[in-house]
């Protein structure tokens, strides 16, 4: 009996759209790893621009991305004492859908924004305005609670600021949603920010339960006053909003290897032949276990193809009389791979229909299952009966699908 075996892998290439002004592209990868194989958690690829990218260690010990914008706010009037510029943004988690092309499966992504930042530029220098000569006491002075690196609760200091005479690039954690005023101190007559700087945290769904392929989705957020990103009532931007474009890229293994001359199965008694011709004791079933490689980071199914179908295994056949005998196939797959019930598998019956999918826990990376093949005493005894010296064959197919 020979069997073959067809072993199908998906890995999708990601496509790179270019980003306009006021819409950003997010996006995430997720690749079985080896070394990590419980990691079920997508990769975040997206190129950090503005404040994680001036301060890369910073970000990093924080967990945090960030995105700089085109966005230019303008005051528009002037600013007296007294008066604050206040900065909000959508810091709870939003959901949105993301859905996959191919497969039309949905999954759900959330994302909240987790601080804030820009350059703003002043209408004369800071010095000048609160009537001092060095830069940094101006800046200190210019407002009520000292200069900008400095943020006004609840937002938090996040430890970096820089200045020249008229400008000062800040950057303040957002962990609520709320305002977080500063108020100045002196008149100022005009002033605007060059940029909108974000950081940004993600919450994904598990790659291990997803199809591969690419999941898209995108959320929507206004800029202004009053609106998501608000920078107070005085304060107005060149584009009144934003649009953040996710791509989730799911790139699954599948991969089963046979040993060396593994693709022809021989069945034979417990013990070999030998109990039969030298004491006469017929054997009560032919089988083989054929042991394989299996790595997998998805869901999949598995059937036969059968040479000559029967009601239920594959039959194999004495080519010169027609006889046929049934060769029932069943699997054994790994710790780490269970049914659609979250039982193991152990000799699950194979048949022309594919089995549920089998659901994985973690990335499985060339564990050993087995393949079982056996024809039972009924089957066993009538071939003897009918074999006439000559040998049964057939071609049993065995597929590992993961497009279920």
């Amino acid at each position: 009996m020979k069997k073959s075996m067809w072993c199908l892998g998906l890995l999708t290439a990601l496509s790179m759209p270019s980003a306009e002004a006021a819409s950003r592209e997010i996006r995430a990868l997720f690749q079985p790893d080896s070394s990590q194989p419980n990691k079920n958690v997508f990769l975040n690829k997206t190129p950090n621009s503005g404040y994680c990218a001036q301060y890369p260690s910073e970000c990093v010990d924080n967990n945090m991305f960030s995105i700089e914008l085109p966005v230019r706010f303008d005051s528009t009037r002037a600013i007296v004492p007294g008066q604050g510029i206040a900065l909000k943004v959508p810091a709870n988690w939003r959901q949105l859908t993301v859905t996959n092309a191919e497969t039309r499966e949905t999954e759900t992504v959330e994302v909240r924004i987790t601080g804030v930042g820009s350059k703003f530029i002043l209408s004369d220098s800071a010095a000048k305005l609160v009537g001092v000569t060095a830069s940094l006491e101006g800046h200190q002075k210019l407002w009520t609670s000292s200069s900008w690196v400095y943020a006004p609760e609840p937002c938090q200091y996040s430890g970096k600021g820089t200045y020249s005479p008229t400008t000062y690039r800040f950057f303040w954690k957002a962990p609520v949603e709320a305002a977080c005023v500063k108020v100045a101190a002196f008149s100022i007559p005009s002033m605007s920010f060059d940029t909108l700087v974000f950081a940004y945290e993600l919450r994904t769904p598990k790659p291990l339960n997803m199809s591969s392929g690419l999941y898209t989705g995108a959320i929507s957020y206004t800029m202004g006053p009053g609106a998501d990103f608000d920078l107070g009532p005085l304060m107005v931007p060149d584009d009144a909003n934003l649009t953040l474009d996710f791509v989730l890229d799911v790139q699954h293994t599948l991969k089963v290897d046979i040993p060396p001359v593994g693709n022809r199965v021989l069945l034979e008694p417990q013990g070999g032949w030998q109990p039969w011709l030298e004491h006469g004791r017929k054997p009560v079933r032919l089988y083989r276990d054929q042991i394989f490689n299996i790595s997998a980071s998805s869901k999949f199914t598995m059937r036969l193809v059968c040479e000559l179908d029967l009601d239920t295994g594959c039959g194999i056949v004495d080519r010169g009389t027609g006889y046929a005998g049934r060769v029932n196939v069943s699997v054994s797959l790994p710790n780490g791979l269970t049914d659609s019930a979250g039982r193991p598998v152990r000799r699950l019956p194979l048949n022309r229909t594919a089995t549920s999918p089998f659901q994985l826990g973690i990335y499985v990376d060339r564990k050993p299952g087995t393949l079982h093949f056996e024809m039972g005493e009924w089957d066993t005894n009538w071939m003897i009966v009918n074999s006439k010296g000559r040998p049964f064959k057939g071609n049993i197919t065995v597929i590992w699908d993961s497009e279920v």
